[in-house]
């Protein structure tokens, strides 16, 4: 046997081990082999998917998104990218945070950009890392410390809001870490993912850009020797389920907060979203890999504007 096979074969081998040891969880799943559809990236995030099927992903280090057409055709989306991390397809649209700074969005046509924001207070952003678009059209992201400057241009880390009139407000600054972000599916609560918290929060949506009530939702397993590792990235499902990435793999939370189980990968994941023309293949994004497995749930669509 070649080198080349046996080590093939161990990926599968690994790949189904990884699979068969995840419980299945009612109603989510996994409802099939978790499968490795690429590999070699330097750090793999953002995977967002579109209605036709076509998935977008970025490789920070590597500076460029790609897409992974329906027929499974990887191609170079953009290149530089500004070190895009975040991303979420509204419509005709692809919205992005670039970690150089700024809020963005390109065209699925051209790839052509427009630059949404790139500062508060007359300030750079640090380094906009992950987002949500609401019904009104308008960016909720977050602005951590990684692949910032030192010191921080905002001086904290934070979320934002940025209206579709481009006006742009910092809802929380007392998080560390604020990483992934989304929103419940009435569009109601939103949730805050930091990295170097444990507990992950929950903020009432009183009205667009508008925040109060914050509280814990859920407290994340810790891998042994852990006491205070946080997520990364998130979605949900169409039942408010939240799909949380960590050490530990991809821990799922219902709409109360409740824990129903974990999901592991053979790579650390670091960002998921819902894809595929039903909406019911997790794509995840994990170290220098991505990943796809099929779920009995469905994933939310964001109407954006």
């Amino acid at each position: 046997m070649s080198r080349n096979v046996f080590s093939i074969l161990s990926i599968v081998f690994l790949i189904s081990a990884v699979c068969s040891a995840a419980d299945r969880i009612e109603g989510i799943g996994p409802a099939g082999p978790i499968q490795r559809l690429h590999t070699d990236f330097a750090f793999t995030e953002g995977p967002a998917a579109d209605s036709g099927g076509n998935l977008y992903f970025t490789d920070i280090p590597g500076n460029r998104i790609h897409k992974l057409d329906s027929k499974g055709q990887l191609t170079v989306f953009a290149e530089p990218s500004g070190h895009c991390n975040g991303l979420m397809v509204i419509g005709d649209t692809l919205v992005a945070c670039e970690m150089d700074g700024r809020v963005k969005q390109f065209s699925l046509e051209d790839a052509s950009e427009t630059v949404l924001a790139d500062k508060y207070d007359g300030k750079r952003f640090n380094a906009p890392n992950d987002l949500v678009v609401d019904r009104m059209g308008g960016v909720y992201f977050t602005d951590p410390r990684f692949r910032a400057p030192d010191p921080l241009p905002q001086g904290r880390e934070a979320v934002y809001y940025r209206a579709a009139d481009g006006n742009v407000t910092r809802l929380i600054e007392d998080r560390t870490a604020p990483n992934g972000v989304i929103l419940s599916p009435d569009e109601k609560t939103l949730y805050v993912v930091p990295s170097m918290e444990k507990q992950m929060w929950a903020y009432t949506v009183d009205a667009p850009g508008k925040l109060s009530g914050g509280r814990v939702f859920c407290e994340l397993k810790q891998a042994e020797g852990q006491t205070s590792s946080g997520g990364d990235g998130l979605t949900i499902d169409t039942r408010g389920n939240l799909y949380i990435t960590s050490s530990l793999g991809l821990q799922i939370f219902s709409s109360e907060g409740k824990s129903l189980g974990i999901i592991a990968f053979p790579e650390q994941p670091a960002n998921v979203t819902f894809g595929g023309r039903e909406m019911k293949t997790l794509f995840v994004t994990a170290r220098k890999s991505l990943y796809s497995v099929e779920t009995e749930a469905t994933g939310h669509v964001f109407p954006g504007k």
